[in-house]
């Protein structure tokens, strides 16, 4: 069972499937599969098992958990269970390509709120609140210098 599962997740994360992943979620929002995958390149190193526990700067207590490649936040771990879209937040690590489909749904949802621009697609890592901006667009420029690296890359579109 072990060595299928390590096959699976060979398969899974393996360029091809990989791809397939980012352009499987990309068609089904109408974004860049490309940006997808500079998303989850910026948040996970493409790794599907991490975590990363956010905690608070002043008392270092925890306030939530992200996941997997898209690094989804804890915080949409109810809602995504009461959806049955997963049974647990272990589904985010074992299923990449579903924790590519979930984070770019919420990324969908950020540019149905904010529209599409870099400042609200940094809104994916900091959230709207107003005095975020400057982090917002510190994000948004780390995705967009992997962005730029995967067109070159990948279309050999230089900007």
């Amino acid at each position: 069972m072990l060595r299928l599962t390590a096959l699976l997740l060979f398969i899974l994360l393996s360029p091809r499937a990989g791809a397939f992943c980012f352009d499987a979620a990309g068609a089904k929002y109408h974004i860049d599969p490309l940006l997808i995958q500079a998303i989850a390149t910026g948040e996970s190193s493409l790794r599907p098992g991490i975590t990363n526990v956010n905690r608070d700067k002043k008392t270092g207590r925890a306030l939530s958990t992200d996941y997997g490649l898209m690094q989804v936040n804890s915080s949409h771990i109810p809602g995504l269970i009461a959806q049955g879209v997963i049974s647990s937040p272990q589904d985010l690590l074992t299923h990449p390509c579903l924790n590519v489909q979930i984070g770019t749904w919420i990324l969908a949802k950020h540019f149905q709120v904010c529209g599409i621009s870099w400042n609200c697609l940094g809104s994916y890592n900091a959230g709207f609140r107003q005095d975020r901006h400057e982090t917002r667009e510190s994000y948004a420029n780390r995705i967009y210098a992997i962005y730029r690296r995967l067109l070159l890359k990948e279309r050999g579109i230089r900007l």
